[in-house]
């Protein structure tokens, strides 16, 4: 089923994390981490057991924090965390790959990705502007953000201007030395997932006791990753698919199209016919995955069709000025502006908008 949202209610990615481990599919378990990111207040971390011990699913963001709470959730649960052989991580976002490298260093564990995963602490990594809005880790190396002080931050991603023109939203510099540090941290401080399995796509793993099938799902980030288990009709979605919210979609990708992408990934959602429970990254379990992926799809084809009518008061309008239509106020900043511009490229790929490239910022209409 689709989920429905009562008006002036919290929605279900946004509530804080339920206490203790449920089952939420023969033979998985699910653990809500915490997370204070924008829109959402927990992670879903999944669990299997089989013969060698456990697998994990997005084991949460970097920290104390989630690792103090993985711990003892699992305690309580029987699911020693000394046992965890394996680590899926859908995607490259902290809120997905966090423990990730611990529990290599800690386990030796696998750490599983689609081939392309790059993560946020490498500076060519695509989709910067996503951890630019997130805080990281609980605790920075501090002794190497007080040797940041005084550094050139500007050259990598947080210092470009923004493809469509003009600076980038401005952090406050207390971030940006955070991110400086988190990058010089990698190895030393902060145990970066460095993959040891990387997957093709229709690939398939053997892991909590069952195959899994490996579905590259490129949109909300190039490098995203699904789980299919058709014997018993398990999807596990990552951010692909969730039940009432759409993930974002960056126009700072590394891909031409990155909406299209999306869109070309849900339409690979209404094939899976076998599917009979989806378990996302953020929000509850849900059934209806090919009905659910038509709504997200329609949610954006509004979208455009907000830019196509909102073109004939704005004329020849800037990003800024058309992710003003497209988002509410509360809304507006870095990530508004970046899903906005993908929408606008999307349509421009397609024939439908022209760009005005001459001036200090692009400037888009439509016939």
């Amino acid at each position: 089923m689709t989920h429905q949202h009562a008006p002036g209610s919290v929605r279900e990615e946004r509530q804080p994390p339920r206490e203790g481990v449920e089952e939420v599919a023969p033979g998985i378990m699910r653990v809500q981490l915490p997370i204070s990111l924008p829109g959402l207040g927990h992670v879903n971390c999944y669990a299997m057991e089989d013969g060698r011990g456990i697998t994990l699913v997005d084991p949460g963001l970097p920290g104390p924090t989630t690792w103090k709470a993985l711990q003892r959730t699992m305690a309580s649960a029987g699911l020693p965390i000394e046992r965890v052989h394996s680590v899926v991580v859908t995607h490259s976002h902290p809120d997905h790959f966090g423990q990730a490298g611990r529990f290599r260093r800690k386990y030796g564990a696998d750490i599983i990705t689609h081939r392309t995963f790059r993560t946020f602490l490498d500076p060519e990594a695509e989709d910067q502007e996503a951890a630019d809005d997130m805080e990281i880790a609980d605790r920075p190396a501090k002794a190497l953000v007080e040797s940041a002080r005084g550094q050139d931050l500007s050259p990598g991603p947080m210092g470009k201007v923004t493809p469509w023109g003009g600076e980038r939203h401005s952090m406050p510099r207390s971030r940006r030395l955070r991110y400086w540090a988190m990058r010089k941290a990698a190895g030393k401080f902060l145990p970066t997932p460095t993959p040891t399995t990387r997957v093709e796509d229709a690939q398939v793993l053997s892991l909590g006791g069952r195959e899994w099938v490996a579905v590259h799902t490129p949109g909300h980030t190039i490098d995203h990753l699904c789980l299919f288990d058709p014997a018993a009709g398990v999807m596990i979605s990552g951010d692909h698919v969730l039940p009432t919210i759409t993930p974002h979609i960056s126009g700072l990708g590394t891909t031409v199209d990155p909406l299209k992408d999306f869109f070309d990934s849900l339409d690979r959602m209404t094939t899976f016919s076998d599917v009979r429970t989806v378990l996302p990254a953020h929000g509850l379990a849900f059934t209806d995955l090919a009905t659910r992926a038509e709504d997200i799809k329609r949610h954006h084809h509004e979208r455009l069709e907000k830019l196509r009518a909102a073109s004939g008061e704005l004329g020849r309008g800037t990003v800024h000025e058309y992710m003003q239509v497209l988002f509410a106020e509360r809304s507006w900043g870095p990530m508004a502006e970046s899903e906005t511009y993908a929408h606008l490229e999307h349509l421009r790929l397609l024939g439908e908008a022209d760009v005005d490239d001459s001036g200090a910022q692009l400037r888009y209409s439509f016939d």
